[in-house]
């Protein structure tokens, strides 16, 4: 289409809606929602941590708090609780750093997460029981879990497993989506590459019909559970 047929094309248009040509956006309606960013930010980070557990509780997330000490150790606990068998990491430093993967990789049938092998990785991570994934964030708001796709960190780890066990630091949780969008925007604004997809998650998936009967599992894993790593200074 030439420039003259779209602008005939754009002018017809607008005479059916009957509203005049505009070619500056118009000025922006007042938001409905005026829910204050500034909401929870006025909590400590052990508050904001303690708030964020009890929601998590509240949307059925089996929350476990450890310390780095200790965190391999109960991520085997973890795990045999929820019936071990195959379990699949992403190829993640930061699950390595706690000596969680090297752990589960001696006691379990393991497939770590590689781009070198698309297809391969699905299916281990349809296959398996556990999958294990390490959080950038959690948001306190929602019990939510904040997960940055990359290469090295498919999104299917968390997804398509039956269980689902994230690894989140309480020096890393956020009062509110709000704090979480600042820090995207900030790092984008430095040339920091992007995540391929941000994944916020909030306990296991979950559906109800038109009776209200509740059934969890139907999309995504039957159960989540938060390993909470203990990392806030002592007083």
């Amino acid at each position: 289409m030439d420039l003259q047929n779209r602008e005939n094309f754009l002018n017809k248009l607008a005479a059916k809606m009957g509203k005049p040509r505009a070619n500056v956006p118009e000025t922006m309606a007042t938001p409905v929602n005026t829910y204050p960013t500034e909401r929870l930010t006025h909590l400590t980070q052990a508050e904001l941590c303690e708030e964020f557990v009890n929601f998590a509780k509240v949307m059925m997330v089996d929350v476990v708090v450890t310390s780095e000490t200790l965190a391999k150790q109960t991520a085997l606990e973890l795990c045999e609780k929820y019936g071990g068998g195959d379990i699949v990491l992403n190829d993640d430093p930061r699950l390595e750093e706690l000596g969680i993967t090297q752990a589960v990789k001696e006691k379990y049938t393991c497939h770590i997460w590689s781009p070198e092998h698309a297809e391969a990785n699905i299916a281990k991570s349809e296959q398996a029981n556990i999958g294990i994934v390490y959080a950038e964030y959690g948001l306190t708001e929602s019990g939510g879990i904040v997960l940055f796709s990359q290469p090295e960190r498919g999104r299917s780890v968390s997804l398509l497993p039956e269980k689902s066990i994230v690894v989140v630091r309480k020096s890393k949780i956020l009062p509110r989506v709000a704090q979480l969008a600042k820090i995207l925007h900030d790092k984008a604004q430095q040339g920091e590459r992007m995540p391929s997809c941000v994944n916020i998650i909030s306990g296991p998936s979950s559906t109800a019909d038109i009776e209200l009967i509740k059934v969890v599992g139907v999309h995504g894993p039957v159960a989540k559970i938060y390993l909470v790593i203990d990392d806030l200074p002592t007083n």
